[in-house]
């Protein structure tokens, strides 16, 4: 517990009311949307609204050796946002301000409270979209999915976080405020230090500014639903979308067991029968080249023993994009306990890693459902099961421990979008090498060489 003296520096730095002690804001910052992992009370919850109060709370914090865990909505997947060594939640929910949007430059610059919702709807007057679309839109932050490097159902076209965010002011564990990057569409100044922030899950750096990318929203679109009889021909569509040269904005994909959860859910009238669904968007600024788009996506499909219907509504388009949104509400119903998982595998290997799944969950017998970000190879396995029950519970690790085995084995990596965090860092090495895992902790130790910043999370620490 934090010596009242320390409480009371900080009501100074921010206002009494910025700062947070009562059992019950503690409760609610002790955990974020990961699954299977323990809540640890923060000391203080604590609500800069500006970068200099974030400077004078890391200055204090680094004087009395007391841990930071900088947050945003807590949507992450990967306990990112735990207070593991209770210490400090700096939320960033007052610093929520659009400071500008240069339609001139394609840009704008926000505070990392900004939800990316808001941030669209602001640059929606000006004819453009700020593309990074996770599935928490709607209550996501731009700094939360910066140090995320969160993706979403576009990327598979438009990129992830780091292909939008062109500069940054970050306060680092010194108390020091830096600026890099900018509205300049090209720029080598010096190491990438964007690309180094972004991602980095606020191990490195506390983020208190960001300029990111815009682009016009595109003019035209169709959408689309395959329905299979089988994994392998939903999976091999995919692949034949992609030699066919069609780079949709979205293909995503549903298992059988995911389709009749959402169907009971959200009653949208998704063929319960299917094995598998493919949801696919292409879109572009012209009305030729999206028919073409859709013509040659409508043969893939048709030749990989696939149906397809075309939404010829909005309504439509908007009854699909909800089925899919709601996958992770609807399997978390199923129980108590739903553990989601993020394995991405070459595009060349999506149908192996989707039969994987299905047979993982088959040989420890659980509820696994499968969805995800076909197009980019980026997988969302997710298991229910009852968190009371100790041995399903031991069977699920075991299956999330091949998950990843098999993912690796495949060429793929432990994390498409969902990050590190505590959740897969015993899996690291496995990835990186011995030699991978010094280098993060050398760039670690020398931006926060006393881990007063997400202590616990990202980086293992050395072994002695």
């Amino acid at each position: 517990m934090l010596d009242q003296n320390i409480i009371e520096q900080l009501e100074a730095l921010v206002g009494k009311e910025n700062v947070l002690t009562g059992k019950v804001d503690l409760v609610a910052y002790s955990y974020d949307a990961t699954a299977d992992l323990p809540r640890q009370m923060p000391d203080v919850v604590v609500l800069p609204t500006s970068a200099e109060m974030v400077q004078e709370i890391v200055r204090l914090a680094r004087r009395n050796k007391i841990a930071i865990y900088p947050r945003g909505a807590g949507t992450n997947l990967s306990g990112g946002a735990v207070p593991l060594k209770k210490g400090i939640v700096l939320s960033f929910q007052k610093m929520n301000a659009i400071l500008e949007v240069d339609a001139a430059n394609l840009t704008a610059v926000v505070q990392p409270g900004v939800v990316i919702a808001a941030l669209n709807s602001a640059v929606a007057q000006h004819g453009l979209i700020y593309p990074p679309d996770p599935g928490t839109v709607a209550t996501a932050t731009m700094g939360g999915s910066a140090a995320e490097n969160s993706g979403g159902l576009r990327g598979l076209k438009y990129g992830v976080t780091k292909n939008y965010i062109m500069g940054m002011e970050v306060v680092l564990a010194s108390g020091e405020k830096v600026r890099f990057g900018g509205k300049t569409v090209k720029n080598v100044t010096a190491y990438d230090f964007s690309n180094l922030f972004v991602g980095s899950e606020g191990t490195l750096g506390i983020i208190t500014e960001l300029t990111a990318k815009l682009i016009p929203a595109p003019k035209y679109r169709r959408t689309m639903m395959g329905v299979f009889k089988s994994l392998a021909d939903a999976g091999n569509a995919v692949a034949g979308i992609i030699a066919a040269q069609v780079i949709p904005a979205t293909l995503e994909i549903m298992d059988r067991m995911t389709i009749r959860t959402v169907e009971d859910f959200a009653h949208i009238g998704l063929p319960v029968d299917a094995e598998s669904l493919l949801l696919i968007e292409v879109d572009g600024m012209s009305e030729d080249v999206v028919r073409a788009e859709a013509e040659a996506v409508m043969q893939v499909v048709t030749g990989n023993n696939g149906d397809l219907k075309t939404a010829e509504t909005d309504q439509e388009r908007d009854q699909l994009w909800t089925a899919r949104r709601n996958a992770l509400p609807a399997l978390a119903s199923l129980n108590n306990m739903v553990v989601l998982e993020d394995a991405t595998v070459p595009r060349s290997r999506i149908t192996d890693m989707l039969i994987a799944c299905q047979d993982i969950g088959k040989k420890y017998n659980l509820t696994l459902g499968t969805f995800g970000h076909a197009g980019d190879g980026n997988l969302h396995p997710t298991i229910l099961c009852d968190k009371r029950n100790q041995e399903e519970v031991a069977r699920v690790h075991k299956a999330v421990d091949e998950i990843f085995e098999v993912a690796l084995r495949f060429g793929g990596t432990l994390s498409g979008e969902h990050g590190i965090g505590v959740a897969k860092m015993k899996y690291l090495g496995d990835e990186l090498g011995q030699s991978g895992l010094n280098l993060m902790r050398n760039i670690k130790e020398a931006l926060d060489p006393e881990y007063i910043l997400n202590p616990g999370k990202m980086v293992p620490l050395r072994e002695n």
